[in-house]
């Protein structure tokens, strides 16, 4: 697989070493949205944070998930399109205004219940969200990017039809979802799924190695499993 072509501020990704964790089948997914979860979140977001995860929850059982394959001209798969809108809607609010703290990944019920979330809030919401569809998660990978002529790191959510392909890019940013090679002001770092981490060197794979290694991935993913039990 190939990167599409082409300390800051912003994403902060802290890499450790330690075994690898996997994300299971149900963590992140609506159905894991418990009534146990609306109390909790209720409790700490208002009450429109239940009325705001049931909606998730309709959107995801709405949505059809035959709707997989390649739009019009090859364009995105309706499921693409119909999950990075919604999905976009939330408002987009800094960690430090929305969590108080630098950098916080919010599980997908945090995103849509608090109503925000940055970069990485969209992507995981996102992320998740497809793969609950039915989407491969070897179609999908969490890409932590520069921008040109920004100091502010970023991420953004490539989907590819084919190992080989050129990956479509979703973007909180941008309502359209468009092709690697149309966002030339994007430097990809690494990028991850549930499988494996990869390194970028230009447009090739430096290295490789497991998302356990991030440290903000591993505790996402000890919160999604947190609200499996409320």
């Amino acid at each position: 697989m190939k990167f599409f072509e082409r300390a800051t501020a912003g994403v902060m990704v802290v890499l450790v070493l330690g075994p690898a964790i996997a994300a299971t089948a149900e963590l992140g997914y609506s159905r894991g949205v418990t009534p146990g979860v609306v109390v909790r979140y209720t409790g700490l977001f208002g009450q429109p944070a239940g009325s705001r995860l049931k909606s998730w929850q309709d959107f995801i059982q709405s949505a059809n998930p035959r709707a997989r394959t390649a739009g019009a001209a090859g364009g995105a798969p309706p499921v693409l399109e119909h999950v990075n809108e919604f999905v976009n809607r939330i408002p987009a609010i800094p960690d430090i205004q929305h969590w108080k703290v630098v950098d916080y990944w919010a599980t997908s019920a945090e995103s849509f219940a608090s109503n925000g979330g940055d970069c990485e809030d969209f992507v995981i919401a996102k992320y998740f969200a497809l793969k609950e569809l039915g989407v491969p998660i070897e179609r999908l990978r969490i890409v932590y990017v520069r921008m040109r002529n920004s100091s502010e790191a970023h991420m953004v959510l490539a989907y590819y039809a084919k190992p080989d392909a050129i990956p479509l890019i979703l973007d909180n940013l941008f309502s359209r979802i468009v092709p690697a090679t149309e966002r030339t002001d994007l430097t990809p770092v690494f990028s991850f799924n549930d499988d494996d981490l990869m390194f970028a060197e230009g447009s090739a794979v430096k290295g490789k190695g497991s998302s356990s290694q991030i440290r903000q991935w591993k505790e996402l993913l000890a919160k999604m499993q947190a609200e499996l039990t409320y």
